[in-house]
């Protein structure tokens, strides 16, 4: 937007340059000033920006220490990247910019005079501009600070992980037949020479390019093992994908897998589900916590994690072995287990809620009804789960 300013400011001068200064004159909604009195305006229109811009870099700072310590520092990045914000920082810094550029153009000596009317009144719509994206951020900033906004957004962001990593066309888990036959199918393919695809940096796993992955897998006839999936730490040369092929690795072929797997310094939710599902559950543990004691909260983290979960329940989840268009096996993979993952989640708010009746109440109540939607292997698991945790509140309960 600084940058935009700067082009405007070219383009208005350009044009006060092109028109004749009586013609600007003649358009009665312009201000017509001297050169002193478009000095002051713009001089009081940038000063002013770079106040207003100044006070809201601080309530910005003062909203993220206090979403930090309530909400959890993980949850800063959603603060941090939001658009509203990015506009409102800015309209004001690309107002101030843009009213420096033009200021630096007045020139009012006796051997030349040029006032940039156009430019000027530009300058004033962007303060005016600016005065109502300031007036919006006063609004945003206590719409996003509410609980009930941020579980909105990380239920949408989770909800997109689900929908990318799991589409419902996707073949369901195989029998036990099937897996054994595709095991041992692997096992006669992998009888060929063997080398590791190691990280070059440590740091988390943020995400894994299928797509490359299986051309190049298909390219090369390769089979590929991946031995750390999104969201797992790695160290510095720790083993990420174990390759076999029909001839002898090179480091060409090992480049260019590794190019297809992005390391960063934090984990993010494009394809780690659990890290997605994870803060809302921080949230609802902190919510629990006796320094906050917020019962009600952790309910609302509750109605949004089982929204998350029914839906994950409702997803074919694919099978662990990856095959090529021409049905050769290609990547060997983890395969989410959905009662782990359901259990992992919810036993993550009942271990701090166990003595609390409303809490634990939505709990079963939330276990009930993504174990209607889950596969019948899974239901078992839950149901299991659900009869020891209400056993466990029961008897803290009574004490």
């Amino acid at each position: 937007m600084a940058a935009a300013a700067v082009g405007l400011s070219l383009v208005t001068t350009r044009l006060d340059r092109w028109i004749a200064d009586q013609a600007v004159r003649e358009f009665e909604w312009i201000y017509a000033f001297g050169p002193e009195g478009a000095r002051a305006v713009l001089a009081a229109i940038a000063s002013s920006m770079i106040t207003v811009a100044g006070l809201t870099f601080s309530i910005t700072m003062l909203t993220l220490q206090l979403a930090s310590s309530q909400f959890g520092h993980r949850i800063l990045r959603n603060f941090m990247r939001d658009r509203g914000n990015q506009v409102v920082l800015g309209t004001f810094v690309a107002t101030f910019v843009y009213c420096l550029l033009i200021l630096r153009t007045v020139k009012g000596t006796p051997d030349s005079s040029f006032v940039p009317h156009l430019s000027v009144a530009m300058g004033v719509l962007l303060a005016i501009a600016s005065l109502a994206v300031l007036i919006f951020f006063i609004h945003h900033i206590a719409s996003t600070i509410r609980i009930e906004t941020l579980l909105a957004q990380l239920t949408e962001e989770a909800r997109c992980t689900i929908e990318r990593l799991y589409p419902e066309q996707l073949n369901s888990g195989t029998t036990a037949q099937e897996g054994r036959i595709q095991r041992e199918e692997a096992l006669h393919q992998v009888a060929r020479e063997y080398c590791e695809v190691r990280s070059k940096l440590s740091g988390y796993i943020q995400m894994i390019d299928d797509d490359a992955i299986m051309e190049q897998a298909t390219a090369c006839d390769l089979l590929l093992r991946i031995e750390a999936g999104p969201g797992s730490f790695v160290q510095k040369d720790e083993v990420i994908l174990s390759v076999w092929s029909a001839v002898r690795g090179d480091d060409v072929i090992g480049a260019k897998l590794q190019d297809s797997i992005v390391i960063g310094q934090e984990r993010t939710p494009s394809q780690d589900l659990d890290f997605a599902v994870h803060r809302i559950v921080e949230i609802a543990q902190r919510a629990l916590s006796p320094a906050v004691n917020d019962p009600t909260t952790a309910i609302y983290c509750l109605d949004r994690v089982e929204e998350l979960l029914t839906a994950l329940a409702g997803r074919k989840i694919p099978g662990a072995l990856r095959y090529d268009d021409e049905g050769k096996l290609r990547v060997v993979t983890e395969v989410l287990k959905l009662d782990q993952f359901v259990r992992k989640m919810m036993a993550g708010i009942a271990r701090h809620a166990i003595a609390d009746p409303d809490v634990i109440s939505r709990a079963l109540h939330v276990l009930e009804r993504i174990a209607k939607r889950a596969p019948p292997n899974s239901r078992a698991s839950l149901k299991a789960f659900a009869d020891d945790l209400a056993v466990q509140h029961r008897s803290r309960f009574s004490l």
